[in-house]
């Protein structure tokens, strides 16, 4: 292999790359950027596919995001690879705060009391015995219902963004290839005309 490491990651370093990337979080969001500029699809398909994941990842339900995604991005006619990169706005990071903040908004919504005072949810004994059910009430209801307008206007800044960074990006690209071809041509005409 090419770009294989020397000494093989062990399972702390997985783990810490999965929680931490190696270079910045910053160089991580611009690969991102970057792959997602590159996908070949219309201006509308990348955004509608990226603003599908971003409002998939204010929903609480972890580990159906892709799929929530790419159903909710092939209904937008959106590119099913950018709602996939588009889930990545919802990240160990940034799960605490979108939980919090879906689960209170969705409390004010639905006018429920937030369960501070009460006893705490026996969220291991629940999910152990898949009882959904008794989980749906108090915590996944408020989230999902606060959840949607806050991913809904994550989705739509996200859309008109990612639509207009594809477009720019690309009427960049097109103009560095006339100005190239422009330059290629006059080197042919001037070596035609030397000789």
């Amino acid at each position: 292999m090419l770009f294989r490491r020397r000494k093989p990651a062990d399972i702390l370093e997985r783990l810490r790359t999965m929680l931490w990337p190696r270079r910045s979080f910053w160089r991580s969001a611009q690969y991102f950027a970057k792959r997602v500029l590159r996908l070949t699809a219309t201006p509308h398909a990348i955004a509608a596919g990226v603003a599908a994941g971003v409002f998939v990842s204010f929903l609480p339900f972890i580990g159906l995001h892709f799929i929530l995604a790419a159903a909710l991005a092939w209904l937008m006619a959106g590119n099913l690879i950018a709602s996939a990169f588009g889930t990545a706005i919802g990240n160990p990071i940034t799960f605490p705060i979108i939980w919090a903040t879906s689960y209170k908004l969705g409390c004010a919504i639905l006018g429920a009391k937030a369960t501070h005072g009460d006893a705490p949810i026996q969220l291991g004994k629940l999910l152990e015995r898949l009882e959904f059910g008794q989980l749906w009430d108090p915590l996944l209801k408020p989230m999902t219902v606060g959840g949607f307008p806050i991913g809904l206007a994550f989705a739509i800044v996200f859309y008109v963004l990612t639509r207009w960074g594809v477009a720019a990006f690309r009427r960049q690209r097109q103009l560095r290839l006339l100005e190239r071809a422009r330059r290629r041509a006059e080197a042919q005409a001037m070596a035609a005309g030397g000789a």
